[in-house]
């Protein structure tokens, strides 16, 4: 996969909006985005936007790694 950051601010602490990051395959076909926030992780898979992807708080994504 080849993953960019789409927007990085200074600040080290995730804060509301997160960081967004954009997903793609070696061939630079694009998959979608993830966007990393403090309380949740959202995958907006093609040209979906955050509020209509799918998203998974972070104890819920723990939980899936972990099982």
């Amino acid at each position: 996969m080849k993953v960019t950051i789409k927007k990085f601010d200074v600040k080290m602490e995730l804060k509301n909006n997160g960081i967004e990051l954009d997903v793609r395959k070696p061939s630079g076909h694009r998959l979608g985005d993830l966007v990393i926030t403090k309380s949740k992780l959202i995958w907006c898979e093609g040209k979906t936007t955050p509020p209509n992807g799918v998203s998974k708080t972070w104890a819920a994504f723990i939980d899936w790694m972990e099982s």
